[in-house]
């Protein structure tokens, strides 16, 4: 695969190099024998982001805030390595470089408020119960994904990533006591958000997610069979909200999903960087 061409994928690449330091003043917030290490290092994350943002659009403040105040449309990439960005600060880096990601996102927090169009409600992305919706779309989506097409993952195991992925909620201004610690009770919480439907907003957003501009052609269509992956790890209500069909069975075989994942991983995993961030990882878990 041509690697010169693919350029959307450079922001996530030196996202994934600044965000795992070289030498780490201590083992953050988290540490290398933590289930969130193990978990976030795996290679089926670009599926895990895909579902999740899926899942937070189908919330229409959260959606509303993402649409009224982000620059998502005019450069996806580079939102999604800013987000790729925190996400590993917060898991591999120092308990000050953790800290201080998340000091940022409160304080852009601030300035996230307004009107949804669709529903007349007034929205801050500072509101704990958003931010919780957006933190249980994104774990319920990494631990669906990595436990159907990722590394091992039994339930126990998931369960300790569940708990563990507390800390990262608190951070961002969510009480520890109002998150999840199970699998069991993160599915929970979400069927039990009422507010759930795919506003005009939450379409077209997807819309861009699933095929998103400036890739080449041989990108273009591994994104595209990854989008329709996602699509089918989806609940049966998400999927429903979207006017979405069901996947074929032999594109959600784990083998084949693998592959995919394999390819893409493969052509992001030769941009510079991305190799020598992942053996720091590799080495600290190890020692």
């Amino acid at each position: 695969m041509d690697t010169a061409r693919l350029s959307p994928l450079e922001p996530l690449a030196r996202a994934y190099q600044r965000s795992v330091p070289e030498h780490p003043a201590d083992d953050g917030l988290f540490g290398p024998r933590s289930m969130v290490w193990r978990v976030n290092r795996d290679r089926s994350f670009p599926l895990a982001g895909i579902r999740s943002l899926m899942v937070q659009a189908l919330h229409p403040l959260a959606m509303a805030g993402v649409a009224q105040h982000s620059s998502w449309r005019q450069d996806p990439f580079g939102r999604l390595a800013a987000t790729s960005g925190y996400l590993l600060t917060t898991t591999y880096g120092d308990t000050a470089s953790a800290l201080a990601a998340a000091a940022w996102v409160r304080k852009v927090h601030t300035q996230v408020r307004g009107t949804d169009h669709e529903t007349g409600l007034p929205y801050s992305a500072e509101d704990p119960s958003l931010l919780l919706w957006v933190h249980a779309g994104m774990v319920d989506s990494i631990v669906t994904v990595v436990q159907r097409y990722g590394r091992t993952l039994d339930a126990a195991d998931a369960d300790r990533y569940v708990a563990e992925m507390v800390r990262f909620a608190e951070i961002v201004g969510v009480p520890r006591d109002e998150v999840p610690t199970t699998v069991a009770a993160l599915h929970e919480y979400i069927e039990s958000v009422e507010l759930r439907q795919a506003t005009p907003a939450a379409r077209d957003a997807i819309a861009v997610v699933l095929d998103p501009p400036d890739l080449d052609a041989k990108l273009r269509d591994l994104w595209t069979e990854l989008a329709q992956v996602a699509v089918g790890t989806l609940p049966e209500w998400a999927r429903a909200m979207y006017g979405f069909e069901a996947p074929p069975s032999e594109l959600m075989e784990r083998e084949s999903v693998r592959q995919l994942l394999g390819a893409i991983d493969l052509a992001f995993e030769a941009l510079p960087g991305v190799l020598e961030a992942r053996q720091r990882i590799e080495l600290r878990m190890r020692s």
